[in-house]
């Protein structure tokens, strides 16, 4: 029976213990026969730390083995890229491998991103976009992701919200320029100018999550405070052109007074007995 080398709680549910489908085949393996997967979700690899894996790997060794299929004379690799150029750095000829059976195209594209999002490195951005890619490309449910890759649900879609955020900002948090917990500070904010402008300021201020929570929660405040000032301004005016209306049609002065919106009453002056004849005569 094949070992598994800490493949993850999801990478390691894909592969199973005591099946045929796996190929009995864990060794070590030429290093051009090895070959990246074309459908890697991960586009790029810092190359600093791909130098810092390298010399330990020249110290050390490949602790993890690679997970791979067979392609022919080739083994395609699913999990472990980042080792592989690594290793070809400190000119390793052989590396250790785990082949797997390879079932379709989509199950290696769905290993590879249950792979690369258990990394500790991953920023939330990369981390959302793997989410949003199994979620879309396997149909899975929030609880279903959830199973697979050993995370709570919530985590997930708190996660998940981090990509209605500003690309701007979005940019901030691949940089790691600001953490998860400013970007779901943000969240709060309708306005993604504002998002932007805000996270300038955590930067420029070196705000903590704790002070950008507060700041977001007073600013939203203000923001409700001066909505309700706009509306009672507005209908200030829709009583305005009101009265006016009225007192063209009446000829005589008209007032609203309303303490709430929806209900009130309305004041119409006369200046003689005459006056109020003549008026009852126009409302009637």
């Amino acid at each position: 029976m094949m070992k598994k080398h800490g493949l993850g709680r999801g990478l390691g549910a894909l592969i199973p213990e005591n099946s045929t489908e796996v190929d009995n085949n864990e060794g070590l393996i030429s290093i051009q026969l090895i070959k990246p997967n074309k459908d890697q979700p991960r586009k790029n690899f810092d190359d600093e730390k791909v130098d810092q894996l390298s010399k330990s790997i020249k110290e050390h060794g490949i602790i993890q083995p690679l997970i791979t299929y067979k392609d022919g004379e080739n083994y395609i690799i699913i999990a472990g890229e980042r080792r592989w150029r690594a290793a070809k750095k400190c000119k390793l000829k052989e590396i250790p491998v785990v082949v797997v059976d390879k079932k379709s195209d989509k199950q290696v594209l769905e290993l590879s991103l249950i792979e690369n999002i258990q990394r500790e490195d991953l920023n939330s951005i990369e981390v959302a976009l793997g989410y949003k890619s199994l979620i879309e490309d396997f149909s899975l449910t929030h609880d279903e992701l959830s199973d697979r890759i050993g995370k709570s649900r919530t985590s997930i879609t708190n996660t998940l919200r981090l990509l209605q955020l500003d690309s701007r900002v979005q940019e901030y948090l691949i940089d790691k320029v600001i953490t998860e917990g400013h970007g779901r500070a943000l969240l709060s904010l309708d306005d993604k100018e504002f998002q932007y402008k805000l996270s300038q300021k955590i930067i420029d201020d070196g705000l903590s999550v704790r002070d950008t929570e507060r700041l977001v929660k007073t600013l939203a405040k203000k923001g409700k405070n001066n909505d309700k000032n706009k509306e009672k301004e507005d209908y200030s005016i829709f009583l305005k052109e009101y009265s006016t209306v009225l007192e063209e049609k009446l000829g005589t002065k008209v007032a609203f007074k309303s303490k709430c919106k929806n209900k009130g009453k309305i004041e119409i002056e006369y200046y003689s007995i005459d006056d109020l004849e003549r008026l009852m005569k126009i409302l009637s």
